[in-house]
């Protein structure tokens, strides 16, 4: 019935604990999760994983906050796109929350591996997964120089766990891409994302935990799961005015049509 889009199962805070992740997912009727890469050392972990469950997913990248980490390269990250189960790039993309006294000038070394990851998704033709934190005008000028826009016959994707305004949803849109919604979305004070909510198309929405953090109202403050992804779902059906079970299908068929999967059928 749901999906959860982007998850760190991978993370120690959830790594040991996957079998009662599974079992409280299917208690949740979260169906499907796609599990994220932040490093590539973390790679071998997250496509573990998507090999031994066939109901989890995997993506290929190096989160733009990362540093002291083996940097990747065009045809690294090909190789990986390569691997049986891999159905995104990234997450990638530009975060300049933490500059640690530095200038947005000396963050090139972010928005060049973010070049790397758009090239690497045009090429395979695997979506992206993009992140942007207090950096949303250079994320969305550097998808534009590299084409990587679905409107510009690039690879598109989906801006996850968004948080910025309805200016840069529109901007994502018209580049084709997906919004991602997150517990964030329930949280007393986010009721400007809540307009956003209401604004995106459901035909474009996605859902999800990014788990273990973020997690949403009743849960806030506790260790994030897949499980508390309807929440989610429940907080972007109460925006738009519409039933739970709606939008669990919009994001689901948004979610395979997105990432080039087989439909899913589920019982009533």
């Amino acid at each position: 019935m749901f999906v959860d889009s982007h998850c760190h199962l991978s993370f120690p805070e959830l790594q040991g604990r996957i079998d009662q992740i599974r079992a409280d997912m299917a208690a949740a009727q979260v169906d499907r999760a796609l599990v994220i890469c932040t490093t590539l050392e973390e790679f071998p972990t997250v496509h573990g994983l998507a090999l031994r469950y066939d109901n989890f997913w995997a993506s290929a990248g190096v989160h733009p906050d990362n540093e002291d980490i083996e940097e990747p390269t065009l045809e690294r990250l090909l190789e990986l796109a390569r691997k049986e189960r891999v159905i995104a790039i990234g997450e990638t993309g530009l975060d300049y929350y933490r500059l640690n006294g530095r200038s947005i000038e000396d963050m090139a070394w972010q928005r060049e591996r973010f070049r790397v990851h758009i090239r690497a998704a045009r090429t395979s033709g695997l979506p992206l997964i993009i992140h942007t934190r207090s950096a949303s005008a250079d994320t969305l000028a550097v998808l534009r120089e590299e084409q990587g826009g679905a409107a510009d016959g690039g690879p598109g994707g989906v801006f996850h766990c968004f948080t910025e305004t309805a200016e840069v949803a529109r901007a994502a849109l018209d580049l084709g891409f997906h919004i991602s919604f997150s517990g964030i979305l329930t949280f007393r004070n986010a009721e400007d994302l809540r307009e956003v909510a209401r604004f995106v198309p459901l035909d474009r929405c996605l859902i999800e935990t990014d788990s273990p953090y973020l997690a949403p109202v009743p849960y806030r403050g506790k260790t994030n799961s897949p499980a508390y992804v309807p929440h989610v779902a429940k907080q972007v059906a109460a925006v738009k005015g519409l039933d739970v079970e709606t939008i669990a299908d919009a994001t689901s068929r948004n979610f395979e049509r997105l990432f080039r999967l087989p439909r899913l059928e589920t019982v009533a």
